[in-house]
């Protein structure tokens, strides 16, 4: 039996984006070239590996199986990319100042920070929570050495000249049910439901009015919130459904009572980390801080 290791790293995503649809926005590719990539990994595996229902792609037990090996072989990949910067005498030294929203200062910069501290001590790693506009001028005059940014389904333009991206994370959008509702199993049901929106310049309202464009009638919206905690809250109270990404809502306080579901179409936030691009920049400190970054959302468990 020779199996893929790509092919298995795209039923890991299946099953943790819920979906096959979901599993092609968050691996950049239509969800015919997922579902090749299936039957190909099911002909090499002599066995299905996925059962199609009106509801989305559950694993059979082969699948889960093989997803298994999945997580195993990234978490492996994972730790060698660790133990590969370990062995570098000349480790880079001085101080990263980064600027990001909420969500992620909570759910990677943090943790990070304490990773750093014993991986690399150093690097000095400052970090700032900071409004998007605000952070990317300040990136601009030097005050910043990155900034994190997010963006609905890969809307983000190309950076500006002297400026450089990098895409971090791709994660899922869930719906937040409020307390006694019942859990909507498509996305059609979403259609009755009256919403919570967030602020227009976050990637959440980008969502829901993409949520709308896919439905094909406005949504019913009446409380708006910035904070995605607020947002939680707000939920808690019935005051309305709310469209959250992963890391706000497994990263944050999910009320008692609050439920948390994943439904394919529903698309994905994008992470992405903007540095400046020069011939100095990004320096051996920054790009070191990069890779930590990049391997810290690697190891993310989502899904």
């Amino acid at each position: 039996m020779d199996l893929s290791a790509h092919r298995l790293s795209v039923l890991l995503a299946v099953h943790r984006c819920g979906g096959v649809v979901a599993a092609a926005d968050s691996l950049h590719v239509s969800p015919s070239a997922v579902s090749q990539q299936i039957r190909l990994l099911e002909k090499e595996a002599g066995t299905r590996v996925l059962d199609r229902t009106p509801t989305g792609a559950v694993l059979t037990q082969a699948g889960h199986v093989l997803a298994d090996a999945a997580e195993r072989i990234e978490g492996e990949i994972t730790a060698a990319r660790r133990e590969l910067a370990g062995l570098d005498d000349d480790a880079p030294t001085g101080v990263v100042r980064v600027g990001s929203f909420a969500t992620a200062v909570r759910a990677l910069l943090l943790p990070l920070l304490l990773e750093l501290g014993e991986s690399r001590p150093g690097l000095e790693l400052i970090i700032e929570e900071v409004e998007e506009r605000t952070g990317l001028a300040r990136l601009r005059r030097g005050e910043l050495d990155l900034v994190l940014i997010e963006r609905d389904s890969h809307t983000l333009p190309p950076p500006p000249r002297g400026m450089g991206d990098v895409p971090l994370l791709d994660e899922s959008w869930l719906v937040v049910v409020p307390p006694g509702n019942l859990l909507p199993s498509t996305l059609a049901e979403l259609v009755r439901a009256t919403w919570i929106d967030t602020d227009p310049s976050t990637a959440g309202a980008s969502a829901l009015s993409r949520l709308s464009h896919q439905l094909g009638t406005p949504l019913t919206t009446r409380h708006v919130g910035y904070d995605y905690d607020v947002v939680l809250a707000m939920v808690d109270r019935s005051l309305g459904y709310a469209l959250l990404p992963e890391l706000a809502v497994y990263s944050g306080s999910v009320p008692e009572g609050v439920s948390v579901v994943r439904l394919p179409g529903l698309g994905t936030r994008q992470i992405v980390v903007r540095h400046r691009a020069t011939r100095t920049e990004p320096g051996a400190a920054t790009t070191a801080v990069l890779e930590a970054l990049r391997t810290r959302c690697a190891a993310l468990e989502l899904g």
